[in-house]
This record gives C-alpha cells, structure tokens and sequence, in this order.
C-alpha cells in the first residue's frame, strides 16, 4: 500500500469516526413534569388534558422529550403536599399549575387566566350581574367546590348553612363532572367553581347548563378575588428553566391559546 493510499485510508476512518459520534450523541434531557395521573381536563396518563398538551409544545419548543412524575393534587394534605413531596423534592423540573405570585415556590410568568363561575340549566335565566351579592343567591340551592374563594364569599353573606359543599379538587375518586351532574339533576340549581375545572364537561357533556363568571368585588371593605392567573412551577435553583420557560410562553402564545380553546378554558388578559 503506498503512502498516499493509507493516508486516504486514514482519512476514511477518521470521517466515520466524526460521522459516527455525531449519530450517536447524547440524547436531549427528559423535562420531568410531575402531574396528575388521572385528573381532567388537567392530566391523565393518555396525555389528554390541557396540561399534558403545553407540556408537550414546552417540550417542543425546548428540544426536550416530557417525561411524567405522576402524582396526584388531591392527595392527602392536597395541593401543598403534593408540592412538598415533588416540586420541592426535585422529583420533577416542573408542574404546569402554579397560582402566578405563590410566594413559597418560583413560578414563570403566566400562561392563562381564568376565574370562578356560576354554573345553571340555560332554561332558568338567573341574574348574576352582582356577583356574589346577587339577590337570587338567597333563594335558591347553592352548591360550591369546598376551600375555595367562594365558599368564604357565601360564609360572609350568611349563605353557606343552606349550600352543599363539593369535594373533587381534594379527593382523587372524583371528578370535577360530578357537581355537573347534581346541577342537570336539580340537587342543586347553581354550582359556584373554577372555570377551567368544568368548562370541558360543559361543552362536552352538559348542554342545558351555562357559565356565567364570577366578578371580583369588595364586601364589608375586604376584596373579594375570583379571577387568578396560572403559572408553571419550577424547583427552587432552577433559573435557567425558568427563563426558558418564559421565553417559551411568550412566543408561543398564540398555540397556547388554541390549546386552551380546545377545552374551553377562555383565557383572560
């Protein structure tokens, strides 16, 4: 073999080296996402809910294959424990559902707004225009999702003694459908709740009822908030996530926006 053939050999090797290693570089780092397990329209193994939706444009976005932490927000202690026992453990990168402004966690800018809602058969006509000091509130049956904002809105008008509390955003057996069904049923003739809880079941499941929001309003000189902005959380120390997240919400706003839509959740500015 003469000295050129083998430098020309040489040079062969070397270029499927280079070729080969760039084949098998390293693959992207999962973005963990700790999320419900069984939870819609938020989450579910099947990727169904909303959240499992931005998480995957996140993980588009990102260059980053989503791999779920699955664990439930209702469980025992509810959602703080679930943040103790994840986010704050870093069993996870992220959750996709953060109040915007939790001062224990670090939480990206938000990505929707939604507010609380009265929920009721289209054929009764209640007026709500009030809010919360709607005069039909004192005669009719209330229903309401227990530890929320509304449930101390109808303790400070004296209405909760008559009102049926609802417990699915703290037990994992149940599903934010089955109030639905207590007002298409007459258990109840107005349910009070989150908005993004229910409005995919409204749409989907529930033609005879409608939404109407619940403004915010101060009562006896204290306000009253039913409108909330939602964030990502990320595990303390995770700057660099959350400034790649941020960047991610802002140019991507208008695909969240559709995704939002999907389940009928109507983003507020």
């Amino acid at each position: 073999m003469t000295k050129r053939t083998l430098a020309g050999w040489v040079w062969v090797v070397a270029m499927a080296c280079v070729v080969g290693g760039h084949a098998q570089a390293a693959p992207a780092k999962p973005l963990k996402v700790c999320a419900d397990p069984n939870y819609m329209p938020y989450s579910n193994r099947l990727g169904q809910g909303f959240e499992n939706k931005v998480a995957q444009l996140v993980g588009h976005a990102l260059g980053r294959p989503v791999q779920y932490v699955w664990a439930s927000y209702r469980q025992q202690g509810g959602f703080e424990n679930f943040l103790a026992l994840n986010l704050d453990r870093h069993r996870c990168d992220m959750i996709m559902n953060l109040p915007y402004g939790d001062y224990e966690e670090t939480f990206t800018k938000p990505y929707y707004g939604s507010t609380y809602v009265f929920v009721y058969k289209k054929s009764k006509h209640y007026d709500f225009s009030a809010g919360m000091n709607s005069p039909i509130l004192s005669h009719i049956k209330i229903g309401f999702e227990a530890g929320t904002p509304p449930e101390a809105g109808l303790k400070m008008r004296g209405l909760i003694m008559s009102a049926v509390p609802f417990h699915t955003a703290s037990s994992s057996s149940l599903s934010p459908k089955g109030p639905l069904e207590a007002v298409e049923d007459g258990k109840v003739d107005v349910l009070i709740t989150w908005e993004p809880a229910v409005g995919y079941f409204v749409r989907k499941d529930f033609p005879n009822l409608t939404m109407t929001r619940v403004p915010n309003t101060v009562t006896f000189g204290a306000p009253e908030r039913y409108l909330f902005f939602m964030s990502m959380g990320v595990a303390k120390g995770e700057t660099a996530l959350k400034r790649q997240l941020d960047e991610v919400i802002r140019t991507h706003k208008a695909q969240i926006q559709r995704i939002m839509n999907a389940y009928d959740v109507r983003i507020l500015p």
